[in-house]
């Protein structure tokens, strides 16, 4: 299934990207601070937000903010924030046009980026990607000039962030929104603007709501996707050598009977030991695999979770090697939940208290230096900490 900027927009965002993350947490367990208790960030102007990212080596925040002010045009702007106080550091750029922004995430060395939708009557005529380089500066500092037609669609930007000891480079999901439809992947150094070669997906079931990691290690784009039908083949997982060009699929793990699997909902890689984690609809499973020996397993999700309690989005903390799994309707708790896993596949502990709307893909941002991230809040206007 593939979507327009729109949609990616209000759901992904993974961003995770072109039509894309409600509710008030409460504090459930001593040990975990959440957001109504702690710091909350406001959009400046009181409208949705539409992405947005931590700076995992620093201590802003970039966001994405829109809201229809009538006679067919938007406040749109893009902000930056404060991970401690939660307040707004700079109005980096306000509209009030039909254009629209779209947070992507940051990459690189703290380099933030983010999708100008450029409409003309009812369309998306011309995305402009702008570059908050580093996100501390809080301003433009130029374009990310991507090769990528008027009519390609970003899907997936991967989540790591160079500093630290990782790489500068980043993996880049996208697919063509018309003719071949194809979906395709490369690498980019935010730093140095400069762009690997765009590899193609030939395999079909890669055009069907693809999820995207990047393993910095071995500089492949980890993708995986399944039919999504009822009681269809397992997922299929490709291996995408940035450098090379080449694709290396294997077959993931089939669920049980009679749902398997649907979807794949979320994906997330440790590199340092090859490891991918994804998360499937209808059988409420999280897969582990070793992508060196392409074997996997998976293990349900705590409570006797059932299809509605299933997992979306998934992001991974190299530093404490944990996989965090984001579960709408949870199976341990009020509301919705963080299920947190080590890389062994052993439950650590239950994140309660959260309201994941749907439409978001339950998107949420880590910092694993400090153990915290953000989430949508109320009325998906606010991000809300919360600790692990």
């Amino acid at each position: 299934m593939k979507y327009n900027g729109t949609f990616l927009a209000a759901a992904v965002v993974a961003f995770a990207v072109s039509a894309l993350r409600l509710g008030l947490p409460a504090k459930v367990e001593a040990q975990h601070r959440l957001g109504s208790e702690t710091t909350v960030v406001h959009s400046q102007f009181g409208g949705q937000i539409f992405g947005f990212d931590i700076d995992q080596n620093g201590t802003e925040g970039v966001l994405s903010e829109s809201q229809d002010i009538g006679g067919g045009r938007v406040l749109a702007a893009v902000e930056t924030f404060d991970q401690t106080t939660g307040a707004i550091l700079k109005v980096v750029k306000k509209l009030q046009t039909k254009d629209d922004f779209v947070t992507l995430g940051i990459g690189g060395a703290a380099v933030g980026l983010v999708e100008r939708e450029h409409v003309k009557g009812i369309y998306v005529v011309k995305r402009i990607y702008e570059e908050l380089s580093p996100v501390n500066k809080n301003n433009f500092t130029g374009t990310w000039n991507a090769p990528l037609a008027s009519n390609d669609i970003i899907e997936g930007f991967s989540q790591n962030q160079g500093a630290g000891g990782g790489t500068f480079t980043n993996a880049v999901l996208a697919f063509q929104n018309g003719g071949n439809n194809n979906t395709f992947v490369f690498g980019t150094n935010v730093n140095t603007k400069t762009f690997g070669k765009q590899i193609t997906l030939t395999d079909p079931v890669f055009s069907i709501s693809p999820v995207m990691a990047y393993d910095t290690k071995t500089n492949q784009a980890v993708i995986a996707a399944a039919t999504g039908a009822v009681g269809g083949p397992a997922p299929q997982i490709a291996l995408v050598d940035l450098t090379k060009g080449t694709v290396k699929e294997f077959t993931g793990i089939l669920g049980p009977p009679p749902f398997h699997q649907g979807y794949v909902n979320g994906i997330a890689v440790d590199s340092e030991d090859g490891i991918a984690c994804t998360t499937t609809e209808l059988d409420a499973q999280v897969e582990f695999y070793d992508l060196n020996k392409q074997t996997g397993f998976a293990v349900p999700l705590p409570g006797n979770a059932g299809q509605l309690q299933s997992g979306q989005n998934l992001e991974y903390d190299p530093i404490n090697k944990l996989f965090l799994v984001a579960q709408p309707f949870s199976s341990t708790g009020p509301g919705s939940s963080i299920q947190v896993y080590d890389i062994n596949g052993n439950l650590v502990e239950s994140l309660n208290g959260f309201n994941f709307p749907i439409s978001t893909g339950a998107m949420f941002q880590i910092n694993p230096s400090q153990r915290s991230g953000f989430v949508y809040g109320t009325g998906l206007a606010e991000l809300d900490l919360f600790t692990y």
